[in-house]
């Protein structure tokens, strides 16, 4: 079929008293055909809704650190040539999840320490129940990338492993024999693998089907929402649709996450409602997760803003409050059973 063929995949939408055009669910009309309950029924189910509130955490599916200057001047060098441009260190990013109430996060290995994993290591250890660590595949060509992400999963903790496609030999793709051997390790040890798919979903699209199709225990993150942004052009809309097409594949998982980084507007990002509403719709809301991509986001809209882009974007396309906690949170604490309670 080709590509003008296409259907609009994003529809109209009205931001104010009308939000993202979108089926009201089921339990909208139950909600409000029980609104004449007697005084005790509805007193038990305010204190349920207090009581679920207060055990709903929010927890950030994707966020950096590294070491700061000092540190890496004593224990935690840079990989060479990649020094950051922007504070990233511990101190900043506790100090930033406490004013955002954030609870937990996911920290991914950032390509500034490339596979030097020393640095999140000594995090995931000082703070075992507020973080867990995705560590960076190495697909070099002699195979001992696959060791060594068994070691980071076995020996050092680590829950989650980020395939980088640009790290991969030139003229390689991550199907081939060392990618698919770590592809298939992470599976058996219930590791998810996370995608970054920073130069287009479209280039990679089909090493992504095919993985999933050989590999189906294999759970799958699709960071910052497969680098799709909203689409302008045929090219954008056949990837955003092939994005949403990953939703057959059960194990594939999107991160709503570095809105910055894939909305055409400023904070805060509100073209990007349609998009989460057709991405809750074709995968449900307990495949989705929020996340900041600090440190990178502090300069665009601040750490706290990254949360309430989110938290603004869920009720502009009118998810239910259950669907903005699966999003916010419970989404990836189902994925890591027992790491962040209750």
């Amino acid at each position: 079929m080709a590509v003008t063929s296409l259907k609009p995949l994003i529809s109209d939408f009205v931001f104010g008293d009308c939000c993202y055009a979108r089926q009201a669910p089921l339990g909208t009309f139950y909600r409000k055909t029980q609104f004449k309950a007697s005084a005790p029924k509805m007193a038990s189910a305010k204190a349920e809704i207090n009581q679920n509130s207060v055990r709903s955490k929010t927890i950030d599916s994707h966020l950096h650190i590294w070491a700061s200057p000092q540190e890496a001047a004593d224990k935690y060098p840079y990989f060479p040539g990649q020094n950051p441009t922007l504070p990233g260190h511990l101190d900043f990013l506790l100090q930033c999840m406490e004013e955002a109430s954030v609870d937990g996060a996911l920290i991914v290995q950032p390509i500034n320490h490339k596979f030097d994993h020393s640095l999140v290591t000594s995090v995931l250890k000082k703070h075992p129940t507020k973080f867990v660590g995705c560590c960076l595949a190495n697909p070099a060509e002699d195979g001992t990338g696959v060791k060594q992400l068994e070691d980071l999963i076995l020996q050092d903790g680590y829950q989650a492993v980020r395939f980088n496609p640009y790290l991969w030999p030139s003229g390689q793709q991550m199907t081939n024999e060392v990618g698919k051997a770590m592809f298939s390790r992470a599976g058996t040890l219930g590791v998810p693998v996370g995608f970054m798919c920073m130069k287009g979903l479209n280039l990679h699209i089909s090493e992504i089907k095919e993985l999933c199709t050989e590999f189906p225990s294999t759970v799958v993150l699709l960071d910052h929402l497969a680098f799709c942004k909203p689409p302008t052009n045929d090219e954008e809309k056949l990837a955003f649709s092939e994005l949403l097409k990953l939703s057959r594949f059960p194990q594939v998982y999107v991160k709503f996450s570095a809105l910055f980084r894939v909305s055409r507007m400023s904070f805060p990002y509100q073209d990007l409602v349609p998009l989460l509403a057709e991405v809750v719709s074709s995968f449900g809301a307990n495949r989705v997760m929020w996340g900041s991509d600090f440190p990178f986001v502090v300069p665009e809209c601040g750490y706290k803003g990254a949360k309430e882009a989110a938290s603004l974007t869920a009720s502009q396309a009118c998810l239910s409050s259950s669907e903005v906690e699966w999003i916010m949170g419970k989404t990836l604490m189902q994925l890591f059973k027992g790491q962040w309670l209750p």
